[in-house]
Protein backbone atom coordinates (compact mmCIF):
# COMPACT_ATOMS: atom_id res chain seq x y z
CA UNK A 1 0.00 0.00 0.00
CA UNK A 2 1.20 3.26 -0.74
CA UNK A 3 1.53 5.30 2.26
CA UNK A 4 1.57 8.88 1.24
CA UNK A 5 -2.29 9.32 1.93
CA UNK A 6 -3.01 6.13 4.24
CA UNK A 7 -4.52 7.26 6.74
CA UNK A 8 -5.82 10.61 5.12
CA UNK A 9 -9.94 10.86 6.25
CA UNK A 10 -10.38 11.08 2.38
CA UNK A 11 -8.88 9.34 0.13
CA UNK A 12 -9.19 10.16 -3.85
CA UNK A 13 -10.22 7.57 -6.39
CA UNK A 14 -6.92 7.29 -8.41
CA UNK A 15 -5.96 6.06 -4.31
CA UNK A 16 -8.54 3.14 -4.48
CA UNK A 17 -7.68 2.47 -8.16
CA UNK A 18 -3.76 1.89 -6.88
CA UNK A 19 -4.90 0.16 -3.66
CA UNK A 20 -7.91 -1.76 -4.31
CA UNK A 21 -5.97 -4.99 -3.89
CA UNK A 22 -4.08 -4.43 -1.40
CA UNK A 23 -4.70 -6.78 1.21
CA UNK A 24 -5.06 -4.60 4.25
CA UNK A 25 -7.63 -2.51 2.00
CA UNK A 26 -11.39 -3.56 2.76
CA UNK A 27 -14.15 -1.20 0.58
CA UNK A 28 -17.36 -0.67 2.42
CA UNK A 29 -21.19 0.58 0.37
CA UNK A 30 -22.60 2.73 3.23
CA UNK A 31 -25.18 3.90 1.03
CA UNK A 32 -28.80 5.32 2.71
CA UNK A 33 -31.32 7.78 1.51
CA UNK A 34 -33.74 9.82 2.92
CA UNK A 35 -37.03 7.94 3.80
CA UNK A 36 -39.33 7.98 1.16
CA UNK A 37 -36.63 7.66 -1.24
CA UNK A 38 -38.06 4.40 -3.04
CA UNK A 39 -34.62 3.34 -3.35
CA UNK A 40 -33.21 0.14 -1.72
CA UNK A 41 -29.57 0.93 -1.05
CA UNK A 42 -28.72 -2.42 -0.54
CA UNK A 43 -30.05 -4.05 -3.19
CA UNK A 44 -28.46 -1.58 -5.59
CA UNK A 45 -25.42 -2.36 -3.73
CA UNK A 46 -26.13 -6.07 -4.26
CA UNK A 47 -26.39 -4.78 -8.27
CA UNK A 48 -23.57 -3.43 -8.83
CA UNK A 49 -20.56 -2.29 -6.65
CA UNK A 50 -16.70 -1.32 -6.07
CA UNK A 51 -15.13 -4.81 -6.84
CA UNK A 52 -14.79 -6.55 -3.26
CA UNK A 53 -17.03 -3.72 -1.28
CA UNK A 54 -19.32 -5.35 1.63
CA UNK A 55 -22.51 -3.36 2.88
CA UNK A 56 -22.77 -1.46 5.74
CA UNK A 57 -26.46 -1.21 6.76
CA UNK A 58 -25.93 1.38 9.71
CA UNK A 59 -29.86 1.87 9.69
CA UNK A 60 -31.31 -1.34 10.39
CA UNK A 61 -28.73 -3.61 10.92
CA UNK A 62 -25.50 -2.01 12.95
CA UNK A 63 -27.51 0.51 15.25
CA UNK A 64 -28.60 0.37 18.47
CA UNK A 65 -32.53 -1.44 17.64
CA UNK A 66 -33.30 -0.63 21.68
CA UNK A 67 -33.57 2.97 20.66
CA UNK A 68 -36.93 4.79 19.76
CA UNK A 69 -34.48 6.95 17.49
CA UNK A 70 -33.41 6.43 14.15
CA UNK A 71 -29.78 4.85 13.64
CA UNK A 72 -28.57 5.41 16.74
CA UNK A 73 -24.35 4.21 17.39
CA UNK A 74 -24.54 0.91 18.92
CA UNK A 75 -22.29 -0.02 21.55
CA UNK A 76 -18.97 -1.70 21.08
CA UNK A 77 -19.57 -5.26 21.80
CA UNK A 78 -22.59 -5.19 19.40
CA UNK A 79 -20.12 -3.12 16.46
CA UNK A 80 -17.34 -5.12 16.76
CA UNK A 81 -19.19 -8.74 16.56
CA UNK A 82 -20.96 -6.98 13.11
CA UNK A 83 -18.50 -5.57 11.62
CA UNK A 84 -16.16 -8.97 12.32
CA UNK A 85 -19.00 -10.72 10.38
CA UNK A 86 -18.31 -8.09 7.35
CA UNK A 87 -15.01 -9.51 7.36
CA UNK A 88 -13.05 -6.64 8.63
CA UNK A 89 -10.52 -6.62 11.11
CA UNK A 90 -8.74 -3.96 13.55
CA UNK A 91 -5.49 -4.14 10.90
CA UNK A 92 -7.95 -3.14 8.12
CA UNK A 93 -7.53 -0.09 6.02
CA UNK A 94 -11.40 0.99 5.79
CA UNK A 95 -12.53 2.95 2.38
CA UNK A 96 -16.10 3.61 2.74
CA UNK A 97 -18.05 5.23 -0.30
CA UNK A 98 -21.66 6.13 -1.21
CA UNK A 99 -24.03 5.73 -4.13
CA UNK A 100 -24.65 9.62 -4.24
CA UNK A 101 -21.58 10.88 -3.94
CA UNK A 102 -20.91 12.26 -0.33
CA UNK A 103 -23.61 12.06 1.59
CA UNK A 104 -24.16 8.83 3.91
CA UNK A 105 -20.66 7.55 3.68
CA UNK A 106 -19.22 9.39 6.29
CA UNK A 107 -21.74 8.71 8.87
CA UNK A 108 -19.98 5.69 8.96
CA UNK A 109 -16.55 6.89 8.93
CA UNK A 110 -17.66 8.46 12.40
CA UNK A 111 -18.87 5.54 13.59
CA UNK A 112 -15.57 3.62 12.82
CA UNK A 113 -13.44 6.90 14.47
CA UNK A 114 -16.02 6.80 17.73
CA UNK A 115 -14.77 2.95 17.90
CA UNK A 116 -11.47 4.00 17.89
CA UNK A 117 -10.74 3.10 14.18
CA UNK A 118 -8.43 5.60 12.83
CA UNK A 119 -7.61 3.76 9.81
CA UNK A 120 -10.70 4.77 8.18
CA UNK A 121 -11.29 7.12 4.95
CA UNK A 122 -14.35 8.52 3.08
CA UNK A 123 -13.93 7.89 -1.04
CA UNK A 124 -14.20 11.35 -2.17
CA UNK A 125 -17.10 11.09 -5.00
CA UNK A 126 -18.20 8.02 -4.07
CA UNK A 127 -19.40 5.47 -6.46
CA UNK A 128 -20.11 8.43 -9.30
CA UNK A 129 -16.54 9.45 -9.43
CA UNK A 130 -15.97 5.99 -9.30
CA UNK A 131 -17.69 5.57 -12.79
CA UNK A 132 -16.80 8.72 -13.97
CA UNK A 133 -13.25 7.45 -13.74
CA UNK A 134 -14.16 4.00 -15.16
CA UNK A 135 -13.48 2.11 -12.25
CA UNK A 136 -14.13 -1.52 -12.18
CA UNK A 137 -17.73 -2.45 -10.42
CA UNK A 138 -18.72 -5.95 -9.74
CA UNK A 139 -22.38 -7.56 -10.72
CA UNK A 140 -23.83 -10.06 -9.58
CA UNK A 141 -24.21 -11.93 -5.96
CA UNK A 142 -21.35 -10.70 -3.83
CA UNK A 143 -18.68 -12.27 -2.85
CA UNK A 144 -18.10 -13.75 0.85
CA UNK A 145 -15.81 -12.50 2.94
CA UNK A 146 -14.23 -14.55 5.94
CA UNK A 147 -15.45 -12.97 9.13
CA UNK A 148 -12.76 -10.76 10.63
CA UNK A 149 -11.46 -10.44 14.21
CA UNK A 150 -12.57 -6.91 15.67
CA UNK A 151 -12.59 -5.31 18.81
CA UNK A 152 -13.93 -2.14 19.28
CA UNK A 153 -12.33 0.59 21.58
CA UNK A 154 -15.19 3.27 22.03
CA UNK A 155 -14.05 6.83 22.07
CA UNK A 156 -16.68 8.88 24.01
CA UNK A 157 -14.87 11.92 23.07
CA UNK A 158 -16.73 11.66 19.57
CA UNK A 159 -19.89 11.26 20.58
CA UNK A 160 -22.72 13.63 22.92
CA UNK A 161 -26.01 13.11 23.86
CA UNK A 162 -28.91 15.73 24.32
CA UNK A 163 -28.81 15.72 28.30
CA UNK A 164 -24.72 16.49 28.53
CA UNK A 165 -25.34 18.63 25.30
CA UNK A 166 -27.64 21.10 26.94
CA UNK A 167 -25.72 21.82 29.95
CA UNK A 168 -23.05 23.17 27.95
CA UNK A 169 -24.81 25.62 25.55
CA UNK A 170 -23.35 28.22 26.90
CA UNK A 171 -20.09 27.67 27.22
CA UNK A 172 -17.40 29.93 25.23
CA UNK A 173 -15.12 26.85 24.31
CA UNK A 174 -17.81 25.16 22.66
CA UNK A 175 -19.71 25.66 18.70
CA UNK A 176 -22.73 23.59 17.80
CA UNK A 177 -22.76 23.45 13.93
CA UNK A 178 -25.87 21.95 12.48
CA UNK A 179 -26.30 21.07 8.89
CA UNK A 180 -29.45 20.90 8.34
CA UNK A 181 -30.86 23.79 5.29
CA UNK A 182 -30.77 26.86 6.73
CA UNK A 183 -34.64 27.17 6.02
CA UNK A 184 -34.83 24.52 8.59
CA UNK A 185 -32.68 25.95 10.86
CA UNK A 186 -34.59 29.09 11.23
CA UNK A 187 -37.87 27.28 11.26
CA UNK A 188 -39.14 28.84 8.15
CA UNK A 189 -39.54 25.16 7.19
CA UNK A 190 -41.18 22.34 8.88
CA UNK A 191 -39.45 19.82 9.83
CA UNK A 192 -39.61 15.96 7.69
CA UNK A 193 -40.32 14.07 10.18
CA UNK A 194 -43.78 14.24 11.56
CA UNK A 195 -43.98 15.78 15.60
CA UNK A 196 -40.47 17.87 15.22
CA UNK A 197 -40.62 21.25 16.56
CA UNK A 198 -39.21 23.30 13.86
CA UNK A 199 -35.87 25.71 14.44
CA UNK A 200 -32.40 25.21 16.26
CA UNK A 201 -30.48 25.40 19.43
CA UNK A 202 -29.97 28.16 21.92
CA UNK A 203 -26.15 29.36 20.64
CA UNK A 204 -26.09 26.61 17.41
CA UNK A 205 -24.65 28.47 14.17
CA UNK A 206 -26.40 27.15 10.41
CA UNK A 207 -23.59 25.51 8.43
CA UNK A 208 -25.84 23.59 5.59
CA UNK A 209 -23.58 20.70 4.80
CA UNK A 210 -23.80 21.81 0.86
CA UNK A 211 -21.43 24.77 1.51
CA UNK A 212 -18.83 22.01 1.83
CA UNK A 213 -19.70 20.18 -0.62
CA UNK A 214 -19.63 20.66 -4.58
CA UNK A 215 -20.20 17.87 -7.18
CA UNK A 216 -20.42 15.11 -5.01
CA UNK A 217 -16.90 16.07 -3.26
CA UNK A 218 -15.44 17.92 -0.05
CA UNK A 219 -14.25 20.99 -1.24
CA UNK A 220 -10.57 21.78 -0.84
CA UNK A 221 -8.61 21.46 2.77
CA UNK A 222 -8.01 25.25 2.34
CA UNK A 223 -11.56 26.11 1.37
CA UNK A 224 -12.75 24.04 4.14
CA UNK A 225 -10.58 25.72 6.34
CA UNK A 226 -11.92 29.16 5.45
CA UNK A 227 -15.18 28.07 6.02
CA UNK A 228 -14.91 26.79 9.41
CA UNK A 229 -11.75 29.60 10.87
CA UNK A 230 -15.05 32.05 9.34
CA UNK A 231 -17.37 30.60 12.73
CA UNK A 232 -15.00 29.74 15.58
CA UNK A 233 -12.24 29.01 16.66
CA UNK A 234 -8.92 26.47 16.39
CA UNK A 235 -9.01 25.91 19.99
CA UNK A 236 -12.81 25.40 20.59
CA UNK A 237 -14.72 22.11 20.60
CA UNK A 238 -17.14 21.62 17.62
CA UNK A 239 -20.60 19.81 18.33
CA UNK A 240 -21.92 18.90 15.06
CA UNK A 241 -25.98 18.64 14.99
CA UNK A 242 -28.40 17.82 11.70
CA UNK A 243 -31.65 16.05 11.80
CA UNK A 244 -30.81 12.42 12.48
CA UNK A 245 -27.08 12.36 12.67
CA UNK A 246 -25.86 11.55 9.06
CA UNK A 247 -25.27 14.87 7.80
CA UNK A 248 -23.76 15.81 10.97
CA UNK A 249 -21.14 13.49 9.66
CA UNK A 250 -20.37 15.31 6.28
CA UNK A 251 -19.46 18.88 9.37
CA UNK A 252 -17.45 16.29 11.47
CA UNK A 253 -15.67 15.24 8.29
CA UNK A 254 -14.75 17.99 6.62
CA UNK A 255 -13.54 19.90 10.22
CA UNK A 256 -11.10 16.56 10.10
CA UNK A 257 -9.99 17.55 6.70
CA UNK A 258 -9.97 21.47 7.61
CA UNK A 259 -7.32 20.13 10.63
CA UNK A 260 -9.87 20.31 13.28
CA UNK A 261 -8.63 18.48 16.88
CA UNK A 262 -11.97 18.63 18.64
CA UNK A 263 -15.19 16.82 17.46
CA UNK A 264 -17.84 15.54 18.25
CA UNK A 265 -21.57 14.33 16.72
CA UNK A 266 -24.50 15.01 18.57
CA UNK A 267 -26.14 11.28 17.80
CA UNK A 268 -29.85 12.00 18.56
CA UNK A 269 -29.66 15.50 16.46
CA UNK A 270 -32.63 17.28 15.76
CA UNK A 271 -35.17 14.25 15.94
CA UNK A 272 -34.48 14.38 19.25
CA UNK A 273 -34.09 17.84 20.38
CA UNK A 274 -36.87 18.68 18.56
CA UNK A 275 -39.40 16.11 20.06
CA UNK A 276 -41.51 16.92 22.40
CA UNK A 277 -40.90 20.32 24.77
CA UNK A 278 -38.16 18.67 26.87
CA UNK A 279 -35.22 20.38 25.43
CA UNK A 280 -34.88 24.82 24.33
CA UNK A 281 -35.88 25.99 20.82
CA UNK A 282 -35.18 29.30 19.18
CA UNK A 283 -36.92 29.96 15.95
Amino acid sequence: MTNDKALSSVVTVEWLLENLKTEHVVTVDASWLMPGSGRDPKAEWQEQRIPGAVFFDFDQEICDKQSHLPHMLPDESQFSRQVSALGISNHHHVVVYDSQGLFSAPRVWWMFKAMGHDAVAVLNGGLPAWIQNEGPLETGQPQFREPGQYQATFQPDWVTNASSLIGHLEDPQIVVLDARPAARFYGQQPEPREGIRSGHMPNAKSLPFGQLVKNNQLLSPQLLKQRFDAISDEEQQLIFSCGSGVTACILALAADVAGRKKLTVYDGSWTEWGAGMKYPVVS
